[in-house]
């Protein structure tokens, strides 16, 4: 039976049936609790619980630390952004710890960004080092994640496309929205991950809906075996798992993506973004991101994280 962790401020929790219990631990870190199993088995068991409306919860992955991301690692994305996933490779980028923020928290877009995306994903959180040349197989991988978060990669499209790079694009602060719970697996659970299904609605429209067994590409297993080729991960490090198509960005059609290739590049990224620009996806201020990962019986559920974007003023 999984294990719901929830953080506030000054405290770790474990989510029960009846409440929240609070752990009693001396963690300040995700990766200190991680090491601290004794104290999140005796919370588990505990009969002294508060109402989990009352607490204040902040994301269950600590800063800093490591945010690595597989780019366009679900079929139904490949084809919004105009690749084959047939030939799609496997591909990491890097997001700062800075941009992790709450499961409830706003999501800031900065004054001179226009267009905002969104991308949920589910999160691996490393329970303990994995360094590079790591042995990663389907019989160990679960000795080196501990559990499983709801994420979102927040986008800004505008600064992402023209500079062909990730980093700053996605790494402004509460970009990464986590949690609400770091969701612990228990022996034989991480089989279930195939079964997971994320969704996100903005405003109660539903903009992405798909499960890992229909539309994800490459799987963690083999994509920790590539990214421990060359990157070390830690305890409380998360990896982010790539989002399912429906996101706002598309890849304009052949015939208009032929014609804005002759053009200077300039005037084709004002055309572009001109285009892009008149999308109804993109996101407003006040719009409301509900972010879902569970199977669909229940059996496996991250929680539901709720954002509201507000404009920088």
């Amino acid at each position: 039976m999984s294990i719901s962790l929830l953080r506030t401020a000054d405290a770790w929790w474990v989510h029960l049936p009846t409440g929240a219990s609070r752990i009693d631990t001396e963690a300040t870190t995700t990766a200190e609790l991680l090491a601290d199993r004794p104290a999140i088995d005796a919370a588990a068991a505990s009969t002294s619980t508060v109402p989990v409306e009352t607490l204040e919860l902040v994301s269950p992955v600590s800063a800093p630390c490591r945010v690595v991301a597989q780019m366009t690692n679900f079929a139904s994305h490949v084809k919004d952004s105009g690749m084959n996933p047939e030939t799609v490779p496997l591909t990491f980028f890097r997001k700062t710890s800075g941009s992790i923020s709450g499961p409830y928290d706003d999501v800031i877009k900065p004054e001179h960004v226009r267009l905002l995306d969104y991308e949920v994903e589910v999160g691996l959180v490393f329970g303990r080092s994995v360094p590079v040349g790591a042995d990663i197989t389907a019989d160990n991988i679960a000795d080196y994640v501990a559990g499983l978060v709801v994420t979102n990669d927040v986008s800004a499209r505008d600064v992402q496309l023209p500079k062909t790079q990730f980093y700053e694009a996605k790494s402004y602060p509460t970009f990464t929205p986590v949690g609400p719970a770091l969701v612990l697996l228990e022996p034989g659970e991480f089989k279930r991950f195939e079964d997971l299904r994320l969704q996100l609605r903005v405003n109660g429209q539903v903009r992405q809906d798909m499960t890992v067994k229909s539309d994800m590409i490459y799987r963690p297993v083999q994509a920790l075996q590539a990214l421990t080729k060359f990157q070390r991960l830690d305890a409380g490090d998360l990896l982010l798992t790539g989002t399912p198509g429906g996101t706002a960005l598309k890849a304009p059609p052949k015939p208009i993506e032929i014609i804005a290739s002759l053009m200077p590049p300039a005037r084709k990224w004002k055309s572009s973004f001109a285009a892009q620009a008149k999308k109804p996806d993109y996101l407003r201020d006040g719009d409301v991101m509900e972010v879902t990962v569970a199977t669909d019986d229940g059996a496996l559920d991250l929680g539901t994280q709720r954002t509201v974007v507000r404009y920088e003023r």
